[in-house]
């Protein structure tokens, strides 16, 4: 009786041991399906920097941060944030279109929001970031130089309209496009001065994508880009009917219905001064 006894205080054990150590909560890796970019450094902190890729590039970038404290190598949770990116030319300084930076929702300590870089780095030209920040009433400040290559296809368009203002569109969506109708979304913003770039409202981004190696044929059913009330970006439909590469020819409409800028495609005119570029 006596075995007995002992085998089940030891049975007893073994399951509690088990169901104490499934019930622990395992601490979730907030950056797991992101890559880390770089790490900026002060003092203080420690802010690191990712994307889906680990790399940023010429137009749109979506780019999660967090911040870590070097005193107890924990990440701070109760941060606000600005960013300044800059652009060194030789002559001038400028900077780029960019979002606030938010908490990433059901996170702690990530946080995220987008820049668009209007132009690559060069030999003799770079971008560089500044964050603003505060943690408990003290604030902070972190700049940083960043890589920015030219992307392979083109992601951005500057340009001034025919109403004298310099616009920004930039194409977000789709990343990862196919056969099929595809939700294509873009930012579009002017320029105030040389560091402000706010997004434009009410206008409209009219679109025409043809396939200049197959006779310039164009697909049916797109839909153009009008803006979200929601994030103020601009949304429509893009229809891509097979693999290859693609020129999204654009026109960009005010809230007036003026066109500031671009062109119909035609027999006589086989493209828009004003395009994006898609290949897949």
């Amino acid at each position: 009786m006596k075995i007995i006894h002992y085998i089940s205080l030891l049975l007893l054990v073994i399951f509690t041991s088990c169901s104490s150590d499934s019930d622990e909560i395992m601490p979730v890796n907030e950056v797991a399906d992101l890559v880390k970019i770089q790490t900026m450094e002060n003092e203080t902190h420690q802010v690191e920097l990712y994307s889906s890729s680990g790399q940023l590039e010429q137009g749109y970038n979506k780019i999660f941060l967090r911040i870590k404290d070097k005193s107890d190598q924990k990440f701070v949770t109760n941060a606000h944030i600005d960013w300044k990116p800059v652009m060194h030319m030789e002559t001038k300084q400028h900077s780029s279109p960019i979002s606030e930076v938010t908490k990433t929702p059901a996170t702690e300590s990530l946080y995220q929001g987008f820049i668009v870089f209007q132009m690559a780095e060069n030999p003799t030209e770079y971008w560089s970031l500044t964050l603003d920040y505060s943690v408990n009433g003290m604030n902070y400040t972190v700049t940083a130089r960043i890589t920015v290559p030219a992307s392979q296809r083109r992601r951005v368009s500057v340009f001034t309209g025919t109403d004298g203002i310099k616009y920004i569109l930039a194409i977000i969506d789709p990343a990862t496009p196919k056969v099929a109708t595809n939700e294509i979304s873009m930012g579009v913003f002017k320029m105030e001065n040389m560091m402000t770039f706010p997004l434009v409202n009410g206008y409209r981004v009219k679109i025409d994508p043809r396939m200049p190696s197959m006779g310039n044929h164009s697909s049916p059913n797109n839909v153009d880009l009008i803006q979200s009330p929601e994030d103020h970006l601009y949304y429509g439909k893009l229809n891509l009917t097979m693999t290859g590469y693609w020129k999204i020819n654009l026109q960009l409409e005010n809230d007036l219905g003026e066109i500031v800028k671009g062109e119909s495609v035609t027999d006589s005119n086989e493209a828009s001064t004003i395009f994006m570029e898609l290949e897949f």
